[in-house]
């Protein structure tokens, strides 16, 4: 059982960061060179959509990775599930405390109602989600090498 708790983790977390990744080295920077400002819009549906979606998808993993560390206490691994399962509850800290107000801000953005700043909100929006890409492509691979 633990064996595959630790699979459906490293799948689910792994996948999680792999949307993260794309939408910080792919998604947004197509985005933001469509003419006529036309990333604005797109980023709005986006926060829209994966505003949803995302939520659960951090706290399940942190659920996941918070089960298969209470299970695999004083196992071999455990330290690095232990790491892992913290960096992502920084995740969602991080994610809650600076990222979800500006995406609820984005989120709201029409043809019509596109902030003066808008450009500096997506940049430091961008900067913070580096940093949390970051920090759970690290979750990842602790969980990754905890399953080997």
């Amino acid at each position: 059982m633990q064996n595959a708790l630790a699979v459906i983790t490293v799948v689910v977390v792994g996948l999680m960061v792999g949307v993260e990744f794309a939408v910080a080295v792919f998604i947004n920077p197509i985005l933001d060179r469509l003419p006529n400002d036309g990333g604005v819009h797109a980023r709005s549906d986006g926060a829209l959509v994966l505003g949803r979606i995302m939520p659960f998808w951090y706290i399940g993993s942190v659920v996941l990775g918070s089960v298969w560390a209470a299970m695999g206490r004083g196992g071999a691994g455990a330290p690095l599930v232990a790491t892992g399962t913290a960096l992502l509850v920084l995740s969602v800290v991080m994610s809650i405390l600076l990222l979800v107000p500006i995406n609820k801000r984005v989120a709201t953005w029409t043809q019509e109602g596109v902030p003066a700043d808008w450009k500096q909100q997506v940049g430091r929006w961008d900067r913070l989600h580096y940093l949390r890409v970051g920090i759970i492509v690290s979750a990842f691979a602790l969980f990754a090498v905890a399953l080997v």
